[in-house]
């Protein structure tokens, strides 16, 4: 019997530091992937008239006013991540981007995730997309304005 105590404590020690760390990698990924979304959307805001040519080359209705739109989502929402700010909210947008990047200028690969995952598995826009439905099911974590306004606000017990 005494060992089954011992097995049973060590597994509940290991989920204790499993919920530790899980606040430190959301930390990780919104830090890194944040600043990543950020980068992309500063570089398409500097270069606005070459993104809307290659959405319009795309066919995706409404090219400037679309790569404006894109190139925001993903600055500001990159700012959102870093912070962990509405973080769930803004994981929303940025997911759907991603997703819509994947099915308009990476459709060869993305069409390939059953047939051959490693050709879409490498297309940027799944490392991205990853990040977003993750921080959007797990939260940003402990390490963030998130939390912080909900324990100020909602005070909970």
């Amino acid at each position: 019997m005494a060992i089954f105590q011992s097995m049973r404590g060590f597994y509940e020690g290991l989920i204790s530091l499993g919920n530790f760390v899980q606040h430190l990698l959301l930390l990780a990924m919104r830090l890194y992937w944040g600043y990543a979304f950020h980068l992309v959307g500063w570089n398409k805001f500097q270069n606005i008239e070459g993104v809307a040519g290659f959405f319009a080359g795309l066919g995706i209705p409404f090219p400037e006013m679309t790569a404006y739109f894109v190139a925001g989502v993903e600055l500001i929402g990159g700012w959102c991540l870093i912070v962990g700010f509405a973080s769930r909210l803004v994981s929303i947008p940025l997911a759907i981007t991603m997703i819509t990047a994947l099915l308009m200028a990476h459709f060869e690969g993305a069409a390939q995730i059953l047939s051959d995952p490693g050709k879409f598995v490498i297309q940027a826009p799944v490392s991205y997309l990853i990040t977003s439905l993750v921080v959007f099911a797990f939260g940003p974590g402990w390490i963030s304005m998130d939390y912080l306004l909900e324990g100020l606000v909602f005070k909970k017990k």
